[in-house]
């Protein structure tokens, strides 16, 4: 009888856990709409962003915002709601990005942001790297400095709360060099007291000194100097607590960078809907599915981003090519993985 009972209690408490567990399968699939579901009622997707900083998200001569990460906004626009231009900009200084994030302020951070393992567990959920980067110093060429050893006591002007600051201390640190920080929360105020001769050197991600170098009155009086002081991998990241936005927000960079590497462009998007090629017609949604109803987006929805901003390579070179709106800056690291490059993305099937 004892054992009778016992069997019962088990069973009643399996039934138990049993249910629990899919109580929270059941609010876990809830949950992982929400964002998606938000955005459609809102009719925009609120991504954080810059407004200030040539190639990556600035203000052209219309004043409309442009630019390599803003121009990702755009493609998240398109994936969602076929219309590029259904996002809502909010300019963010470098302190306000992980704030943003954690309270849902925006649906999306696409800001030169490096991806770090502390901003991972406690800013939010970071996404696909776009762009490989490495942080570097510009000097004054009449300064004859070509190595960090040669700024021992000087003063380097960069931007507070950024990996960058905390880098610049540890190479120095690690070298045995003593300098000056002088911080500014923005980016400009970083780059005006540079210019004005207040530091002597700023430091920031290579392709930042490349693009506010273009906007010096005398850029060929400076130069960058040929150091890489650290690792920083460009990531647009999300809020913690939706898988689905998550991966959409992945897997629309895997649609840029799929696109350049199976030769589909803006210009011939409506050609290759006829491909042959079952990578291209399932990319394209002629035939077959990679997950875009797990998505919760329309079957077609790769071919209306590259309809609306190209490949991964059309936005480079949009910004940063040969003939690029803000200045050329060789794509290096940021080349296809089949030219030597990093950028990589897994297969749409």
């Amino acid at each position: 009888m004892k054992k009778l009972s016992l069997l019962v209690a088990m069973l009643t408490l399996l039934a138990v856990v049993l249910a629990a567990c899919g109580a929270a399968e059941e609010e876990s699939v809830v949950a992982g709409g929400q964002v998606l579901a938000a955005v459609k009622d809102r009719g925009q997707v609120v991504c954080g962003s810059r407004t200030d900083l040539l190639g990556f998200g600035y203000l052209d001569s219309a004043g409309r915002n442009v630019g390599f990460d803003i121009d990702f906004c755009r493609a998240v626009a398109a994936a969602i709601f076929n219309d590029p231009e259904a996002v809502e900009f909010v300019p963010l200084t470098a302190a306000e990005r992980g704030p943003a994030l954690q309270t849902g302020e925006i649906d999306l951070l696409a800001r030169n942001c490096t991806w770090t393992s502390s901003r991972d567990s406690q800013w939010g959920n970071f996404t696909h790297v776009t762009f490989y980067d490495g942080q570097g110093m510009i000097v004054r060429k009449d300064s004859g400095a070509t190595t960090l050893e040669d700024l021992d006591g000087a003063t380097v002007c960069v931007t507070t709360g950024t990996t960058t600051e905390l880098n610049l201390a540890d190479n120095f640190r690690g070298r045995g060099l003593d300098f000056t920080a002088v911080t500014f929360e923005d980016t400009a105020s970083v780059y005006n007291a540079y210019e004005d001769g207040r530091c002597d050197a700023a430091t920031s991600d290579k392709s930042q000194l490349a693009a506010v170098r273009e906007g010096f009155a005398n850029p060929d009086d400076h130069y960058i100097m040929d150091v890489t002081m650290s690792k920083e991998p460009l990531t647009p990241a999300v809020s913690h607590g939706d898988d689905q936005w998550l991966d959409i927000i992945k897997t629309v960079a895997y649609v840029l960078i799929n696109a350049e590497e199976l030769g589909i462009t803006s210009a011939n998007l409506d050609e290759m809907m006829g491909s042959d090629d079952p990578a291209i017609k399932r990319m394209l949604g002629v035939e077959g599915s990679f997950g875009q109803e797990d998505l919760g987006l329309s079957n077609e929805f790769a071919g209306n981003i590259i309809r609306a901003v190209g490949n991964y390579g059309e936005v480079y070179d949009r910004y940063m090519g040969p003939n690029g709106a803000a200045f050329e800056l060789p794509r290096g690291p940021n080349k296809l993985w089949t030219d030597g490059g990093l950028i990589y993305a897994p297969p749409l099937r």
